[in-house]
């Protein structure tokens, strides 16, 4: 397996990638071969500032960088030589099976839909994010921002693809799936809820077990919790609001902690035919590392073809 990790993705790059990739290649299995993208005098020289042997990698020069301001669209487009464009290349050639960056997110969106594609018969791709359980585990949360409007058949679409998740990368068995709404009754809502309630109720591809609300987020009512971009992006934004706000007050709780988006670095987008791994634009080593973990993970539980099988058959 060759794992790419875009190495000026981020506001603390090349620093935090470099450190990221160091750290990771020291618990990947062998048969793991990390694929540093970016300048490559800078790639090298940055590992031998850290007493690293650069043949401990494979790295791919490219000169270019779609910073954080820039058009997802037209950087994409016209920096054919940058980090994003060059990994998702290899991605596209088989010559990686998972790529991982810091970096622009929208470019990361246009990149997995222009190159990789969608798989066939996926409406809209999505991104996901995992929420801590009180018991201990985790759910999934999708979409959180890549899809601000949705129809009712992408909202079932979602459900699907993080059933898929949570069972073959998380290991819950038949997870149960909510849709976020204004109250558990299935005539609560608006058009679009309402309309997907009755798609869900009837799909014999997931457990759904009706209408959740916001205060079901954090138990175990629902492993998969459904919703627009928009609305999934603020719940989001807010849950992660709580670890910032309890650490600048001192307060430790390990509960609380489980919120820092380190542990977990990154997260996937659904629905393309590879596997692709976003992560916060503020990331560390630590969240770089746990990015690349979550790469490995993703692959080796063959996620993209359990769900291209889901979807091709109905």
């Amino acid at each position: 397996m060759h794992i790419g990790l875009d190495i000026t993705g981020g506001d603390f790059a090349p620093d935090a990638t470099l450190s990221g990739a160091l750290l990771a290649v020291d618990v990947l299995p062998t048969s793991c071969r990390l694929v540093l993208i970016g300048d490559q005098s800078e790639i090298i020289n940055g590992l031998i500032d850290r007493g690293a042997n650069p043949e401990r990698f494979d790295i791919v020069h490219a000169p270019d960088s779609i910073a954080m301001g820039d058009n997802p669209t037209k950087a994409f487009a016209s920096k054919p030589n940058s980090s994003i464009s060059v990994g998702f290349q290899l991605l596209k050639d088989a010559k990686t099976q998972a790529f991982v960056s810091a970096g622009n997110t929208g470019a990361m969106l246009v990149g997995s839909v222009l190159s990789v594609k969608p798989i066939d018969g996926i409406n809209r791709p999505c991104i996901m994010s995992l929420i801590p359980k009180e018991s201990g585990g985790f759910g999934v949360l999708l979409d959180v921002g890549s899809n601000a409007e949705c129809k009712p058949e992408t909202l079932m679409q979602f459900s699907i693809l993080g059933s898929m998740y949570a069972e073959n990368v998380l290991g819950i068995a038949n997870p149960k799936v909510g849709l976020i709404n204004i109250g558990e009754e299935p005539e609560k809502g608006n058009s679009t809820a309402l309309a997907a309630h009755q798609l869900m109720k009837v799909s014999e591809d997931i457990n759904f077990i009706g209408n959740i609300e916001g205060r079901d987020l954090f138990n175990e009512k629902a492993d998969v919790m459904v919703c627009d971009g928009f609305t999934g992006n603020i719940i989001l934004k807010l849950a992660e609001s709580f670890y910032g706000i309890f650490k600048s007050k001192g307060f430790s709780d390990e509960y609380i902690d489980r919120f820092n988006y380190e542990s977990y670095g990154g997260t996937p987008i659904l629905g393309i035919n590879s596997t692709v791994i976003v992560g916060h634009g503020i990331s560390n080593a630590q969240a770089i590392k746990n990015m690349i973990l979550l790469a490995h993970d993703v692959v080796n539980a063959g996620l993209t073809d359990k769900i291209k099988a889901v979807i091709q058959h109905e």
